[in-house]
């Protein structure tokens, strides 16, 4: 029978040892954790060593397991990149949450979230052993961190990202996607990022559009996005960047919930400016009827917001970001001023 993990090219290892690989591209396996029938749960990482030394930047996808958009931005840029011109390291996993992708769920097989429990525990419960071994085996490598992800279930997403503007290399991190949103947060949610900024590694999270599907131009984008980070780190030769759009940044954000149940619809779309009072859900009941309207409480931008018609007392409505007093701040060589 056919093994993957067992296909020519791909290594065992007990631990991710950079220093002892050779320059190229070398496919590890390593055990993170063991299922009820004591079978290994192994974590593919990708490693792409070039031959000169420089920075390691780390690159993680799907640690939700159901937000896949990040697997093909991984692929395409490790299998298209030209070693011989790699300055350092650059070490990229697909899938973080192996179980919840296999699931197709957003949480570990415990129905933890990982990104909600990080640094985990060392002799914890299920999701906190893998989280603690995760973060101390493979990110405390990284020198950098760029974080994949997408709307969760039921929601669609703008390409945006989340990070601490007020860490000068975090904003810088962000600048370089170029995405649609820059939202500045600081993560205290025991999150990847958040407990990798603790711990010295500048790291940003890139919401990469919607669940369980992947989109080739957000994913082509968040590509360019990762490439132009590469260049200013120095790690390939720097490019103009593609994207001349600039990013709406937005100092704060808040989701918007119903207050009762019934048939949601939700009107703009993600990256739309909505003005304070419109109209930007509508509620009905089952005969067709109109039971409410939501109205935005203030100006901002749509970030994220639901697509699932089925809305009880407490649904998301939308994710609306609060506007910087200049939303589309001035770029000065990639440095917002």
């Amino acid at each position: 029978m056919f093994n993957p993990f067992s296909a020519k090219g791909t290594k065992h290892v007990t631990d991710l040892k950079l220093d002892s690989l050779g320059p190229g591209l070398h496919k590890l396996l390593l055990p993170m954790a063991h299922d009820g029938l004591g079978r290994e749960l192994i974590l593919p990482i990708l490693v792409l060593k070039g031959k000169k030394s420089g920075p390691c930047l780390g690159i993680t996808a799907a640690i939700h397991g159901n937000e896949i958009n990040g697997i093909p931005v991984i692929h395409q840029l490790i299998h298209r990149m030209d070693e011989e011109k790699l300055r350092g390291t650059v070490v990229a996993l697909p899938v973080v949450n192996i179980p919840g992708f296999l699931a197709r769920q957003r949480t570990f097989e415990d129905d933890q979230d990982l990104n909600r429990i990080m640094p985990g525990k060392a002799t914890g419960n299920n999701a906190e052993v893998f989280a603690h071994r995760f973060f101390h085996k493979v990110v405390t490598k990284f020198d950098y961190l760029v974080d994949l992800h997408t709307a969760s279930t039921g929601r669609i997403n703008s390409l945006y990202v989340r990070a601490d503007l007020s860490h000068s290399i975090a904003h810088r991190m962000a600048v370089l996607q170029r995405p649609q949103i820059i939202l500045h947060n600081k993560a205290t949610d025991r999150s990847l990022r958040g407990y990798a900024m603790t711990k010295g590694i500048p790291s940003i999270t890139v919401e990469i559009g919607d669940p369980h599907l992947f989109q080739p131009k957000m994913i082509a984008r968040a590509l360019v996005g990762i490439r132009a980070l590469m260049g200013e780190l120095k790690m390939i030769p720097k490019s103009k960047i593609a994207i001349k759009e600039i990013p709406i940044m937005c100092k704060s954000s808040a989701w918007i919930y119903t207050d009762r149940g019934g048939i949601l619809r939700v009107k703009p779309e993600p990256a739309d400016f909505v003005e304070k009072n419109s109209v930007i859900a509508t509620l009905h009941n089952l005969f067709g009827g109109l039971i409410h309207e939501y109205r935005a409480p203030h100006d901002g931008v749509v970030i994220g917001k639901s697509v699932d018609p089925v809305a009880s007392t407490g649904s998301r409505i939308l994710h609306l970001g609060v506007l910087t007093k200049d939303p589309q701040a001035c770029m000065i060589d990639g440095i917002c001023e």
